[in-house]
């Protein structure tokens, strides 16, 4: 494709769901001195009413300092989302040791680069979508117990949805045993392109094909209130707690 001029245009949205306490955080970081540069971030805590917002608060905070301290110029992106993954684990268990809770947090990550190369982070079962136009280009897969059966070939996805054993989780950021660090590049990105960070309080309810027509026909705004509001209606009442930070690289007309 010609290097046609692009804007970024992006949303986030929160919703705490039928539960009784917000737990998820949700941040997009632009970065002050270079334009094009931008962090996107979903944290899904868990561990009590109070340990999971710490949790996702810890990494929300790790995140502004490291990417704060990141120059796109000279630094490499994967050993910055490398420090980001480490760095909020090591946060979130300092603070287990003066709380009741056992404050744990999945994370979901992406890094956009003026050049319009990307990547993403995560550990849990909080995900990252690349979607060209309508169409899915690829999903961060999901350390959790049912993806396991999944590659196993013992359940399909469509199973892996109702699992009595759905949120049990083979990693995330807080527990005894070191977090995965997953980093990804991803596709070069091309004017029509989304990229979506989501907890699994929104994809649980919502198929690829539908994520990927949402977000390539509405702007950021409207279709984080479309994703939401879809995901709120399938809950029937028995939703949890769902973030979304949606970045979408639009034609200059």
């Amino acid at each position: 494709m010609t290097s046609q001029g692009y804007r970024i245009t992006a949303a986030t949205g929160l919703h705490k769901g039928d539960r009784a306490y917000q737990q998820d955080q949700v941040l997009i970081l632009a970065n002050p001195r270079v334009p094009g540069c931008a962090l996107a971030l979903v944290a899904d805590g868990m561990g009590g009413k109070s340990g999971g917002r710490t949790a996702s608060d810890q990494v929300i905070m790790t995140a502004k300092q490291v990417f704060d301290r990141y120059t796109p110029a000279t630094d490499d992106p994967t050993e910055m989302l490398r420090q980001l993954v480490v760095e909020s684990h090591l946060m979130i268990k300092l603070t287990a040791i003066t709380a009741d809770e056992e404050p744990h947090s999945t994370l979901a990550a992406f890094l956009v680069l003026p050049d319009r190369s990307a990547y993403s982070a995560h550990a849990g079962d909080s995900r990252v979508y690349h979607f060209r136009g309508a169409e899915m280009l690829r999903r961060t897969v999901d350390h959790s117990y049912v993806q396991r059966l999944i590659d196993e070939g013992k359940i399909t996805e469509a199973q892996a949805n109702t699992h009595p054993q759905a949120n049990l989780l083979t990693g995330c950021l807080g527990t005894q045993q070191d977090p995965p660090v997953e980093i990804t590049p991803l596709d070069r990105l091309e004017v029509g392109d989304s990229l979506l960070a989501c907890s699994d309080g929104l994809w649980h309810y919502l198929t690829p094909r539908e994520l990927g027509a949402i977000v390539s026909a509405l702007a950021p705004r409207e279709a984080s209130e479309m994703l939401i509001g879809k995901a709120r209606q399938r809950a029937r009442g028995m939703g949890d707690n769902l973030s979304l930070a949606l970045v979408r690289f639009d034609p200059i007309h």
